[in-house]
């Protein structure tokens, strides 16, 4: 005889069991984000080659990628393209108002507040991040990670913490290229094909270029690319299924880390600009 469970509410119980399991999930975030942020200072001493490597593979790619340079070359076109756009609509956007001189200020502002550091780490996301997440999910469906611990060696701190220095020591340059081709881009959009005098865009660029802007938005970098080789590095980790569940790993941490750029530079700019700004239209 089949005996069936019942209940009185259903959508209650149901909504009760999804609230744990999100509940749970989060405690595995935590947990493996402590274990993998504590170990980095072992990750170091450790194993210095294997970062050394994971540092110059995130920089230049490995395999086909490193034929086009890798993550140097993919951020710093997107961030030389957002330039030359914020250039064009900023001229575009000022001349109507009759104040189109003022373009080197949204070079300056804009570039180093919001679009280089977003744009770098989307950049990011979808080049190291996509690429950790495989790496990890391969070798978990095919029992290598399982093999490591058989060994004694602690696979999160091999894996992991060393994924994660290697992205805060490689992004530093990432992000000075970011920066430099953005603005590049931005004074050739504007003096090059506008044919603003070079003079003027340069006045009000170094007016309104703040040195602890730039210092702010690099620390803003660093900050994404920890949170996005943590958030990678556990879907990778945890992957299971086979190739399929591979590839949904991917799809499911390129998805969560977009969402936590955003969310970085939002709390980044609230917590540095959220008072006066830091600001003074004046030159």
């Amino acid at each position: 005889m089949t005996v069936i469970e019942t209940t009185r509410f259903p959508r209650l119980t149901r909504a009760r069991r999804s609230a744990v399991g999100r509940f749970d999930d989060f405690g595995d975030h935590a947990l493996f984000f402590w274990r993998a942020l504590v170990a980095t200072p072992r990750a170091l001493t450790q194993y210095p080659k294997e970062t050394l490597r994971l540092i110059a593979e995130i920089a230049m790619g490995a395999g086909a990628l490193a034929i086009i340079g890798g993550t140097v070359v993919i951020v710093g076109f997107l961030t030389l393209a957002t330039g030359g756009v914020i250039a064009v609509q900023g001229f575009s956007s000022l001349t109507d108002v009759g104040v189109e001189a003022l373009t080197g200020f949204f070079a300056a502002f804009i570039n180093v507040r919001i679009a280089a550091p977003v744009i770098a780490g989307i950049g990011l996301a979808a080049t190291i991040g996509a690429g950790a997440t495989a790496q990890l999910g391969a070798m978990r469906v095919s029992e290598e990670i399982d093999a490591l611990e058989v060994m004694a060696i602690d696979s999160i701190t091999y894996l992991v913490s060393t994924r994660i220095v290697a992205g805060m020591i490689a992004v530093v340059p990432l992000y000075s290229l970011a920066v430099i081709a953005s603005f590049l881009a931005s004074r050739f959009a504007t003096v090059t094909i506008y044919g603003q005098s070079g003079g003027v865009y340069d006045h009000y660029f170094s007016t309104f270029l703040i040195p602890s802007d730039i210092l702010w938005s690099f620390v803003q970098a660093i900050a994404m690319a920890i949170t996005i080789m943590l958030i990678h590095t556990y879907y990778g980790y945890n992957a299971a299924g086979g190739p399929a569940g591979v590839g949904s790993a991917v799809g499911n941490a390129v998805r969560t880390s977009l969402i936590a750029v955003v969310t970085v530079t939002l709390l980044v700019s609230l917590a540095i600009y959220g008072g006066d700004g830091n600001f003074n239209l004046s030159g």
